[in-house]
């Protein structure tokens, strides 16, 4: 029980710095906010852990947040900026990666304690991240595309719930297959593999839904100086 009272007590906290980011910093947080969010997501991911006796990565509410992001980037700035945001979140997991990799080939003097601890993390990251990118490329650009779609039918400000949930249940369910089948297949049993694809979603979908009134609550923000494109009344 203590990790699932503990990932509230994380996801509160993730969340309210989401909030604060944007508050403080209008829309040059939300890309600061994607740029940190994508890398630390992708770090976290390689500590599993056991909830209710279910196996599940971390960095799901921090990548869950990346929606959350682009969706609001296109509900007040448009399309093009959620776009240009997701672009970023791509160029910083790659630069990311080819530094870290860079840094691992540097010999370590006999006193380091860093580089063993970089290796077990960063080691992985390739492999991680070309899961990673391959999956936030793809499913981003679908929940770009399928938030605007959906906007069509559902263009109400009270609607803002069915544009978000409705594009991301979508596009988490995508990523996380594209993930998990890069990342995981043959680094787990086909069972745990499947235990981990099924909870990372079902955590998404959940996270999802609690992310919701925290995205009304930026939607009312309005940072000083910044135009928006406002085109849902």
């Amino acid at each position: 029980m203590f990790n699932f009272f503990w990932g509230l007590i994380y996801m509160l906290i993730n969340l309210t710095f989401f909030l604060i980011c944007y508050r403080w910093f209008g829309k040059k947080g939300l890309y600061a906010w994607i740029g940190v969010a994508t890398v630390i997501a992708n770090i976290q991911v390689v500590k599993t852990i056991d909830m209710f006796g279910i196996v599940m990565t971390l960095g799901n509410t921090m990548y869950v947040s990346l929606y959350l992001t682009s969706d609001l980037l296109n509900e007040k700035y448009g399309r093009q900026e959620a776009k240009k945001a997701v672009w970023f979140g791509f160029f910083t997991l790659i630069m990311t990666t080819i530094l870290m990799q860079m840094v691992l080939v540097f010999q370590p003097q006999p006193g380091d304690l860093a580089q063993a601890s970089l290796k077990t993390i960063f080691g992985l990251m390739p492999r991680l991240a070309l899961g990673s990118l391959t999956a936030y490329f793809i499913s981003q650009f679908l929940d770009i595309r399928l938030y605007s779609w959906i906007r069509r039918f559902y263009p109400l400000r009270n609607q803002l719930w069915i544009r978000n949930n409705g594009s991301t249940m979508i596009s988490s369910f995508v990523d996380t297959l594209i993930f998990c089948s890069i990342a995981f297949i043959g680094k787990y049993s086909f069972d745990v593999w499947l235990e981990i694809l099924f909870t990372t979603y079902i955590i998404k979908f959940a996270l999802t839904a609690v992310g919701t009134p925290f995205l009304y609550i930026a939607r009312n923000f309005h940072p000083d100086g910044e135009p928006e494109l406002d085109q849902v009344k």
